[in-house]
């Protein structure tokens, strides 16, 4: 990343990087020092600059495992390589919403999301029997936001493309047998 073009970057781990929680911050040291109102010093970025970024005790294992899957993703290539992957399942996802009469995605083509694809079966009917193939081959945690319904394909980077196959392949499966 050229980190020259932000001042400050403010990243959720989420599930890509580490645990649900962790963050990262980059921030340029020319950018601090220009709040003039009083703040909480964990707000302060100078202050965790100051000790190292240790002014608190962090919390180790998030840390760890942040440690971890950066060196995995390196030595997979990089981000251009992970980019490329997450690419590549998002585009068979979504494929197979647009062609498959059976489903149609909730986000307008131009906001899609690749990591979480949402999406809704077009028939209710048919409801019963697409949960139980999916849960029948494995796949966990498909349902949709509580607010929303549907389905959500979660997509991080830890996921293989071979995995989105499988639900892209039960999906087909269900209009052939519709």
């Amino acid at each position: 990343l050229d980190f020259s073009k932000f001042d400050l970057i403010y990243a959720g781990a989420q599930k890509n990087m580490g645990p649900a929680g962790t963050t990262l911050v980059i921030v340029k040291e020319d950018l601090l020092g220009k709040v003039t109102r009083k703040m909480p010093s964990m707000l302060n970025y100078q202050v965790h600059i100051a000790k190292e970024s240790m002014f608190n005790t962090p919390a180790v294992f998030p840390v760890y495992v942040c440690m971890l899957t950066l060196q995995w993703l390196k030595d997979m290539g990089g981000i251009a390589a992970i980019e490329d992957i997450n690419e590549k399942k998002a585009k068979l996802i979504y494929s197979e919403i647009d062609l498959n009469p059976l489903f149609q995605g909730y986000a307008n083509k131009e906001d899609r999301s690749n990591m979480n694809a949402t999406f809704t079966l077009t028939d209710e009917k048919l409801k019963d029997t697409f949960d139980a193939m999916w849960k029948q081959a494995g796949i966990n945690g498909l349902n949709g936001h509580r607010s929303v319904g549907g389905y959500r394909a979660s997509m991080y980077n830890a996921l293989s493309l071979e995995s989105v196959g499988v639900l892209v392949d039960i999906m087909s499966d269900l209009e052939r047998k519709a």
